[in-house]
C-alpha cells in the first residue's frame, strides 16, 4: 500500500541516521573501555580509595547508559519496520496512526542523541555549577532571578539529573539576589554552558501598584565542577574568608546557621559563597571548590595562559548585553538573541523546557554559526 510504502521509505532515512549515530557515538571504542572498566572494578583493593572508584562506577554507568540507549533505539527502529511490514500485508490502515507516532518519536531520540556527540569540550561531561544574580532592577530584578532558578531546577529534575542548593541570599521584599546550585549527571555542563549571561525579562510587575511594564535584568554564570586541577594555583595570602549567618528559601536546604562561607580571590575580586553543608569546614571546602572552577572556566573561555592573567571584569547586567528575552506583556515569546530560535509557550519555557534553546545553540556551535 502507498501509505506504508511512504512510511517504509521514510524509516530507511532514519536508519541511515542511526548507522551515522553509531559511528558518532564510536559505540565500539565504547563499549571497550567499559570492558576495560570492568576489569579494573575486579582488581583488589579497587575500594580502598573510594573517590577514584566511585568516578570509575560512575564512568561505567554513563558509557553503559550510551550503548543501551543506543541498543533500544535501534530495536524499536527494527520493531517498527516489521508493524510496517505487518500493516501493509494485512492492508490494515489501523496500524498506520500507531507507525506515524512511533517514527517521528525514533526521529526524535535520534536527534537528541545525535547532540551528545557535539559535547567534545574538555569539561562537557562535568557537573555543572549555577550562579544567579539579580540584576538593575530592585524587587522586580531579584523576583525574576528567582523564577529564573527555578527554570533550571525544573529543567534538571526533568531530565533526571540532581539538583542541590549550594547558596542562596534572599533578596530585599521577594525573590533572590543571588543563589548557586549544582547540577550532577553526564553532560550537565554541556547542556547549560550554553545558557551563561544576561536574561532579560518583560512584564507587567506584581510589584507595581500602577500595573505598569517593566524590563529587568539577571544573570547566569555557568561553570562546570573541577574537582582537581594541576594548572590551578591558588596563593592562600589571595584569598579573604567571610563567615556568616546562611539564609535563604528551602525550608532544611540550608543551614541556618553561623557556618556559611564566603570566598573571595583578591587578584580577580572573584566571590563565591556556600551555606548548605552543616560545618564551616565543609562549606569552605566546597566554596573552594567553586572558586576553582570558576578560575578554570574563566582561563578557558578567555583562552588566557594562566591564571593570573584573569582581570575579574564582570559584564553589566544591562539592556543590551542579554543573551534571551522572555516577553509576558504585550505578547508571549522568549528568544534567543544568539541563535534566533523563539516560541511562544512562555509558561512552558518557565517550567523547565529549555530543550529547543539548548539544542539550537549546540547545532549552531557545531557548525560555527554564533556570532
Amino acid at each position: 500500500m502507498l501509505q506504508y510504502d511512504e512510511l517504509r521509505h521514510a524509516l530507511a532515512e532514519q536508519e541511515k541516521e542511526l548507522e551515522a549515530l553509531k559511528a558518532s557515538l564510536g559505540l565500539e571504542r565504547l563499549r571497550e573501555e567499559v570492558e576495560m572498566l570492568e576489569h579494573k572494578t575486579a582488581e583488589p583493593g579497587f575500594w580502598d580509595n573510594m573517590e577514584e572508584a566511585q568516578k570509575i562506577t560512575r564512568r561505567m554507568a554513563a558509557l553503559k547508559d550510551k550503548d543501551e540507549g543506543y541498543r533500544r533505539l535501534a530495536a524499536r527502529a527494527e520493531d517498527l519496520a516489521a508493524l510496517i511490514d505487518m500493516g501493509d500485508e494485512a492492508e490494515d490502515l489501523s496500524l498506520l496512526d500507531e507507525a506515524k507516532e512511533e517514527l517521528a518519536a525514533i526521529a526524535g531520540e535520534i536527534a537528541s542523541m545525535r547532540l551528545t556527540t557535539l559535547l567534545t569540550g574538555e569539561y562537557d561531561s562535568h557537573n555543572a555549577i549555577l550562579t544567579f544574580h539579580a540584576g538593575s532592577g530592585g524587587t522586580e530584578a531579584q523576583d525574576w532571578a528567582e523564577m529564573l532558578f527555578r527554570m533550571y531546577n525544573r529543567w534538571g529534575e526533568r531530565h533526571g539529573f540532581k539538583v542541590s542548593t549550594l547558596d542562596y541570599l534572599d533578596g530585599d521584599e521577594a525573590g533572590l539576589k543571588s543563589a548557586s546550585i549544582l547540577v550532577e549527571g553526564e553532560n550537565a555542563y554541556g547542556y547549560l554552558k550554553s545558557e551563561a549571561g544576561v536574561h532579560r525579562l518583560v512584564r507587567v510587575s506584581p510589584f507595581d501598584a500602577a500595573g505598569r511594564r517593566h524590563t529587568s535584568f539577571s544573570s547566569l554564570e555557568v561553570m562546570p565542577e573541577i574537582e582537581e586541577d594541576t594548572s590551578v594555583e591558588i596563593n592562600p595570602d589571595d584569598i579573604k574568608m567571610e563567615v556568616y549567618r546562611a539564609s535563604g528559601a528551602g525550608g532544611q536546604k540550608v543551614n541556618k546557621t553561623s557556618s556559611a562561607v564566603r570566598l573571595i580571590h583578591i587578584p580577580t575580586g572573584i566571590v563565591v559563597s556556600c551555606q548548605v553543608e552543616r560545618s564551616q569546614y565543609q562549606n569552605r571546602d566546597v566554596a573552594m571548590k567553586m572558586l576553582i572552577s570558576k578560575l578554570v572556566e574563566i582561563k578557558e573561555r578567555e583562552h588566557l595562559e594562566k591564571i593570573s592573567d584573569i582581570k575579574g571584569e564582570q559584564k553589566e547586567i544591562t539592556w543590551g548585553s542579554q543573551i534571551r528575552s522572555y516577553v509576558f506583556m504585550p505578547y508571549t515569546m522568549v528568544k534567543d538573541h544568539r541563535t534566533g530560535f523563539e516560541t511562544g509557550n512562555v509558561s512552558a519555557v518557565m517550567d523547565g523546557d529549555l530543550d529547543g534553546f539548548i539544542n539550537a545553540y549546540l547545532t549552531a556551535l557545531s557548525q560555527n554559526t554564533l556570532g
